[in-house]
């Protein structure tokens, strides 16, 4: 039975929890699995390595952390890409068989040679249709970008048209309202004349000198 220390931490102890702890952390292990492995290299418990990690070892190495994170998403992506060639190329190889088919159980002497080329001439027909379908897209964007670009420009040269004869109709409808009024102002000055000739008296000088009322 393995003796449990109890002496303080040292810096070789601190450097063995770290590069295990971040081993498994790259590998897609659990951190407990990494202090109980800690644990029996150095004759400590797995309870106290994660506090030791978590208190004091974890803060030096934030960012070996998120490396050993990325290096584990990285890898899991290589894994699952893996595994769709690999069912592709058995696919065509005819030898999913059923749906209980696993892919783990299969291995380089399971895949023929005829089935990795089936496969790569496959892949190569959909790669080049895939690319002759992309060049139709980019024509039809570039011929779709050139005719917005021309409503672009025709709806500016309308808007300004637009603009122009708002312009000059403010400017007529400014002026037709000073002619009506100026219209106004005449009509009712003529009006006041003809009143004050009419209620002006008219009078005449008789042979005597004196004048005299017309009616």
């Amino acid at each position: 039975m393995t003796a449990v220390r109890q002496d303080a931490w040292s810096a070789e102890d601190d450097l063995i929890l770290a590069e295990v702890t971040l081993r498994h952390i790259r590998e897609g292990g659990t951190q407990l699995a990494a202090f109980e492995e800690v644990g029996q290299r150095i004759a400590r418990t797995s309870a106290a390595c994660g506090f030791r990690w978590n208190s004091c070892v974890r803060k030096r190495y934030e960012e070996a952390i998120s490396n050993a994170k990325a290096q584990r998403q990285k890898r899991s992506y290589l894994r699952k890409q893996s595994s769709v060639v690999v069912s592709q190329i058995a696919s065509y190889d005819g030898l999913v068989e059923d749906s209980k088919y696993k892919l783990d159980s299969m291995n380089e002497d399971t895949l023929s040679m005829d089935a990795v080329l089936r496969f790569l001439r496959q892949w190569k027909g959909n790669y080049q249709e895939s690319v002759r379908q992309v060049k139709v897209l980019e024509k039809e964007l570039r011929d779709k970008e050139e005719e917005l670009g021309e409503l672009r420009r025709v709806n500016d040269r309308l808007s300004k048209e637009v603009s122009e004869v708002q312009t000059d109709y403010r400017v007529v409808n400014d002026d037709y309202k000073a002619l009506i009024q100026i219209m106004d102002r005449a009509r009712k000055l003529a009006f006041l004349s003809e009143e004050e000739e009419e209620l002006k008296s008219r009078f005449k000088m008789d042979a005597n000198g004196n004048l005299e009322r017309i009616e």
